[in-house]
């Protein structure tokens, strides 16, 4: 798996690429401000790329407008956000062209390595990887989502869950749900947010998608 860091701070962005290196992940590049993340996600055109928000030269929003345009230069390219900032409007402009692989984690909130690497493989997967106080910000602003208001309570927990990239097995766990009634609330949410049959994987994203972003 290839891999493209944007990281501003010298230590830890060599200790993300001691990290990713020492579980067997190609770094490709590791670089330090915006324009470079560009440049490097174009050219190398990565599995996944690991992006802090605030870069180099204005330590604004760099690294999120960075990644916002190398996917619409290589669309559908898998973006794990790390950052210490929830930047509401450009996780949604993220979020916003409905396809998967995007990953929202704060800096503070990742416990251990083998948590960061789990993630980073999902998201280059295709999947979502998202915080809960990620997405408890970005729900914050959503409540008029009218599919997403469709949902029963359960509904939206057992989202919430998806959305941090729990399998039914782990979301039964955490709700005290049998996996059976797991899989009974999640082909009620597809059914709510008009999603189409198709590989439950896809569906599961694209869920996710729905439920985060603001329509």
């Amino acid at each position: 798996m290839r891999v493209v860091i944007a990281e501003d701070l010298h230590l830890l962005r060599e200790g993300l690429v001691h990290l990713l290196r020492a579980h067997g992940l190609d770094v490709v590049a590791a670089v330090d401000s915006g324009p470079e993340l560009l440049e490097a996600l174009v050219t190398e055109r990565p599995d996944v790329a690991v992006v802090d928000v605030r870069l180099p030269p204005t330590f604004t929003d760099e690294g999120l407008q960075a990644a916002l345009a190398a996917r619409k230069r290589v669309p559908g390219l898998p973006v794990l956000v790390l950052s210490q900032h929830v930047e509401q409007l450009y996780a949604r402009e993220l979020l916003a062209d409905g396809s998967g692989g995007i990953g929202y984690l704060l800096k503070d909130r990742v416990f251990n390595g083998e948590q960061f690497i789990d993630a980073v493989r999902r998201v280059a997967a295709g999947g979502t990887a998202m915080d809960p106080e990620v997405i408890a910000k970005l729900l914050a602003s959503n409540a008029r989502n009218e599919p997403v208001g469709r949902l029963t309570p359960r509904e939206r927990e057992v989202l919430e869950l998806m959305a941090e990239g729990r399998s039914n097995a782990a979301i039964g766990q955490r709700l005290f749900l049998s996996e059976s009634a797991v899989g009974k609330h999640t082909a009620n949410i597809f059914a709510k947010l008009d999603l189409a049959p198709s590989d439950d994987d896809n569906r599961r994203v694209l869920a996710v998608l729905a439920f985060l972003n603001d329509k």
